[in-house]
């Protein structure tokens, strides 16, 4: 097996292994969330990432993967940066209605393309725009259902979406310039990660909830989705970083909405949730865009050899990086109807 085909078979086990993951943990946490009353999403997350770290320390420690340490400043930097996104997010999730927090979510494409174009000089052609617009255009119409416009939400949805493109472009850049595995990378900023989100998680839960997450009745079936949810959160984790480096971040952000997709129609057949053929539409469109976008990445790709681009990309990159030098220089351094009351909803939190 040449090399070429042991890359694009790794890439397709990354892919899989996060839409497996993925639309696992979103099951589990309707049923924690939906069914059983725990909606404190912020807290949950900062669980997951400490027991990701506590699962790679236990891997290292059985020499599964090799530690190697790289900027300090850039990690941290990294790390609170990650964190800083996902309470962003959840903000976002919960002074927002679903339907433009889905349209938060589909801005992070064109937001990527503009970061990368301008910042990277990345080209992507007109087909590959084409098919990134007529995808967006499927998942718009299978998901957004209602635009309700107001100041404070607008500007949480503007702030999450430039950290989610910044981080998950660095989760790409830091990879190839400092030569470090998807494993490495998040073994070291997990702690980062997980103590931005453990600091604030219960005032931020607090504020969108209403409850409080200490004072929450913790049942055995409770606890037991829980550690459930931890443990895939693991794979989750991991897989995400490693599809961002196999691929790139816009990559990752139409694998993405192949998971609601893939979520929508799980939760029409199993759960007999609510659908449409607004629905149904928008999930074949969105399907059309993503094999287009498929088949237009590896056609362009087709010509040139493998092992040549990617050693000019990292090479490039390692001379000059806007981001990371950016970062160097810094001292600190995942379904249902809306309602109103509380400003968070239990089933507006699986989208987080």
């Amino acid at each position: 097996m040449g090399e070429g085909q042991g890359f694009q078979l790794g890439t397709v086990g990354a892919l899989s292994l996060s839409v497996i993951s993925s639309v696992s943990i979103v099951i589990c946490n309707k049923a924690l969330i939906s069914t059983l009353g725990f909606t404190f999403a912020t807290t949950l997350t900062s669980w997951h990432l400490l027991v990701t770290f506590c699962s790679l320390h236990v891997a290292l420690c059985m020499k599964l993967f090799e530690h190697k340490p790289f900027d300090s400043r850039a990690v941290m930097g990294f790390g609170v940066l990650n964190g800083i996104s996902i309470g962003l997010l959840n903000l976002s999730l919960g002074f927002n209605s679903v339907g433009f927090y889905q349209m938060t979510k589909l801005a992070i494409i064109p937001c990527t393309v503009l970061l990368e174009t301008l910042f990277f000089s990345k080209q992507f052609s007109k087909k590959v725009r084409f098919a990134l617009a007529i995808l967006l255009l499927g998942v718009g119409i299978a998901t957004v259902t209602d635009l309700q416009l107001n100041l404070m939400g607008s500007i949480l949805s503007v702030l999450a979406i430039i950290t989610t493109c910044v981080a998950q472009i660095m989760t790409n850049t830091i990879q190839k310039k400092f030569k470090v595995s998807s494993t490495q990378l998040l073994y070291q900023s997990c702690p980062y990660q997980a103590l931005i989100l453990f600091i604030v998680g219960p005032f931020l839960d607090a504020l969108l909830t209403n409850q409080n997450v200490f004072a929450f009745k913790y049942t055995r079936q409770v606890m037991v989705f829980i550690v459930l949810s931890c443990l895939i959160s693991v794979s989750v984790n991991f897989s995400t970083f490693l599809v961002i480096g196999k691929t790139s971040p816009v990559t990752y952000q139409v694998l993405g909405h192949l998971k609601t997709c893939l979520v929508l129609a799980f939760g029409y057949v199993l759960l007999h949730d609510p659908f449409s053929w607004r629905n149904i539409l928008g999930i074949l469109i969105a399907v059309v865009g993503m094999v287009l976008y498929s088949y237009f990445c590896t056609r362009d790709t087709q010509p040139k050899p493998i092992e040549a681009s990617t050693q000019f990309s990292q090479n490039k990159e390692s001379e000059n990086d806007p981001l990371i030098s950016a970062e160097s220089g810094m001292n600190v351094s995942n379904e249902g109807s809306p309602q109103k009351p509380p400003v968070w909803n239990s089933d507006k939190d699986l989208h987080a």
